[in-house]
């Protein structure tokens, strides 16, 4: 009867997931399961491309970013059958993608125990992007169920740190009869235009959002490097504007010294001809880069 069914449904997931946090699905597993009543339990599918012909970088990311998110609910003091995770790569259920009407990835989607999916339980991507604790989030505001995020180690960034700090130590010790260079003007002003490009190009917003590198459409095989709206970004994106606001900062800094260096009149042309250059070409660009993002911005300079 339904009962039994429902029964050995809840059980055999109960078995998958605890061989593998995330459950493999194609098109028979996805009717039986996800779609074919009945059912009392949620499911958040990743729908993904990770065959290597599909050359889905981003899939691979946030596969590794949803794998971090199951294991952290299959081991949780908290886990019950009321969730499970699973994933449908487009190589082994292409039939799931066109009965959905897919056609981009990877792609989250909540099918909640009771209902059909509403616009809510698709996850927004490429406004939220695809950290686990932003997915974490998204599956608690679905499914009342709150999952805390349990990394693995990660001992990289502070041995950078500390290799970093080593090295700058070391100069200093070997310099340390002559320190003039932490008086230079110029070194000062060099750090803090780098970091002022960094900060400005958008580099916190990826710390904290985590967004794909970019963005490959299954389908057609097409990459944006820029994101469509105003609410997202891709990381592509930000070392763009980074380089861009640097071709603006150079030829400004052209413009300035060939207004107030003792040099030659003929040098200081070139270099005010190459300041104007840069900073009418990037310039431009950069305003091209937000009229594609702010729909509707009715300036531009240069480009169209």
């Amino acid at each position: 009867d339904e009962l039994t069914l429902l029964s050995e449904k809840v059980g055999q997931l109960m078995d998958w997931t605890g061989r593998r946090a995330v459950i493999r699905m194609n098109g028979e597993k996805f009717r039986r399961f996800v779609k074919a009543p009945p059912r009392n339990y949620s499911v958040v599918i990743m729908f993904t491309a990770l065959q290597p012909q599909r050359q889905c970088g981003v899939c691979k990311q946030a596969d590794d970013e949803y794998q971090i998110l199951a294991n952290s609910w299959r081991y949780s003091t908290a886990f019950t059958n009321k969730v499970f995770f699973a994933t449908v790569d487009f190589d082994e259920g292409s039939d799931v993608f066109q009965m959905l009407n897919m056609n981009s990835a990877p792609s989250f989607i909540h099918f909640p125990a009771k209902g059909k999916p509403k616009k809510s339980d698709s996850y927004e991507l490429q406004v939220r992007g695809f950290a686990a604790e932003q997915l974490a989030r998204w599956v608690g505001d679905r499914t009342d169920v709150q999952i805390r995020v349990i990394r693995p180690p990660n001992y990289a960034g502070p041995l950078m740190l500390g290799f970093l700090l080593a090295v700058i130590g070391g100069l200093a010790y070997l310099r340390r009869n002559n320190l003039e260079f932490l008086y230079n003007k110029n070194v000062w002003a060099f750090s803090a235009l780098c970091f002022c490009l960094i900060m400005t190009s958008g580099q916190m917003w990826n710390h904290i959002r985590g967004p794909p590198y970019a963005h490959k459409n299954p389908t057609t095989g097409q990459v944006s490097y820029i994101h469509g709206s105003s609410q997202a970004q891709f990381v592509a994106e930000t070392h763009i504007v980074l380089l861009f606001n640097s071709a603006v900062t150079m030829g400004m800094v052209l413009l300035h010294e060939a207004a107030t260096s003792d040099m030659d009149i003929g040098k200081r042309k070139i270099m005010c001809v190459a300041g104007i250059g840069l900073v009418m070409l990037f310039f431009s660009w950069l305003l091209s880069i937000f009229r594609a993002k702010y729909h509707g911005y009715p300036y531009s300079f240069l480009l169209s």
